[in-house]
């Protein structure tokens, strides 16, 4: 589900904008925890592969053109063009996701709802498949 941040032009243009992204909020719906980007990556290159058991992010791409790609495991999957800043994707627990650079050098930013956690990953898609309980919707 793509979230708005909230944005605060400059009192001129040449001030350019800030956008806020805050806790808790329609923006951020958990406590941040942790957060890190992704940078230096080349034009085609492909990262994710994997989805988290219980953690949320809100994928945002500071800078450039993302391609963000999110399987429920059920049968759904869907794309979304990340390329301004003052937006966010919430990926919540069990979805599977790939992000994959449009334009080198682009920066992705995560805001995470806990702190890093091995175990919380899936990173073998027949075992992601084999966790979705297929009763739920």
């Amino acid at each position: 589900m793509l979230r708005k941040m909230i944005y605060k032009p400059g009192a001129s243009p040449k001030d350019g904008s800030l956008c806020v992204a805050e806790t808790n909020s329609e923006s951020v719906p958990f406590e941040v925890k942790r957060v890190y980007y992704s940078y230096g990556v080349q034009e085609g290159v492909i990262r994710g592969h994997h989805a988290h058991k219980t953690l949320q992010q809100i994928l945002i791409c500071a800078y450039g053109k993302i391609e963000i790609t999110l399987d429920d495991g059920k049968g759904r999957i869907n794309s979304y063009v990340l390329d301004d800043p003052s937006v966010g994707l919430y990926v919540g627990p069990s979805t599977w996701r790939t992000m994959k650079w449009l334009i080198s050098d682009s920066v992705l930013l995560v805001l995470a709802s806990d702190h890093y956690e091995a175990t919380d990953y899936i990173r073998d898609y027949d075992m992601f498949i084999e966790s979705i309980d297929p009763k739920e919707s």
